[in-house]
């Protein structure tokens, strides 16, 4: 698979894992996806609750479906929602991708509900991440 078709596949995905959203507070439906390293595409999105603090991201929720599945690292991520800003991961969410990801290189494509897409990498939005190496100093 090439990889716009990798993109492209992953932003399908995404918009089918943001149909399951749960969020009626924010009205924000997020969707995300993530290419495991083992070559399944792992689906998340957004689940809120009244208890704001409880609500999880969708690209959390896509990395933890894939953790759950026996698969700890990703290839590739695509996140899409319908506002009209793009879905970018919040810190949060930077730090698990930084986590779990191949590397700080792995692509990440933003999709917002205006068409287009931003391709941007792990290590771009998150440029000095905590990382498990760190813990072994």
């Amino acid at each position: 698979m090439t990889r716009e078709e990798l993109r492209d596949k992953l932003i399908e995905e995404a918009w089918e894992g943001r149909k399951n959203s749960y969020s009626p507070y924010s009205n924000f439906a997020v969707g995300a996806a993530v290419m495991g390293a083992d070559g399944v595409i792992y689906r998340g999105c957004n689940i809120e609750n009244v208890s704001y603090g409880l609500t999880v991201c969708g690209e959390r929720n896509a990395v933890f479906n894939m953790v759950v599945h026996g698969c700890r690292t990703f290839t590739a991520l695509a996140v899409v929602s319908a506002g009209s800003a793009d879905a970018a991961p919040c810190g949060a969410c930077r730090q698990v991708l930084a986590e779990f990801c191949e590397s700080l290189d792995t692509p990440v494509y933003i999709c917002g509900g205006e068409g287009g897409v931003l391709e941007t990498t792990v290590g771009e939005m998150m440029p000095y991440p905590f990382l498990k190496f760190d813990t072994e100093k």
